[in-house]
């Protein structure tokens, strides 16, 4: 009965999609009531489905995880921020700097100026 469901979920989105195209000579609004919904149609029946509840469980506990993560303050993540970029500078001015060693030793090589 699930598969039925999940079928019945995407043949509503689909039909969603297809009225946004088919009322094209329509205003904007009406066709994005239509998108939204096949979308809303179809994410409620999927929701019925017990894939669906697995989901909404996931995202409830991914949701209580992520109130659990202890953020940075704005302070560290400046700090961060700044020693990432005083990085990359370092290694841009490193790598030309090997460039232009390696371009003088070709040059030196196969008898360049």
């Amino acid at each position: 009965m699930d598969k039925i469901k999940v079928v019945v979920a995407a043949v509503l989105v689909i039909a969603g999609i297809a009225g946004f195209y088919y009322l094209q000579d329509s205003a904007t609004v009406i066709r994005l009531a239509a998108f939204l919904a096949g979308l809303v149609a179809g994410a409620a029946v999927l929701w019925t489905t017990a894939s669906g509840q697995n989901f909404v469980a996931f995202a409830q506990e991914s949701v209580a995880e992520t109130r659990k993560v202890v953020w940075p303050t704005r302070n560290e993540t400046l700090q961060a921020t700044a020693i990432v970029f005083v990085f990359v500078v370092i290694m841009a001015l490193f790598m030309w700097v090997v460039d232009g060693i390696l371009l003088w030793i070709v040059k030196k090589l196969i008898g360049g100026e």
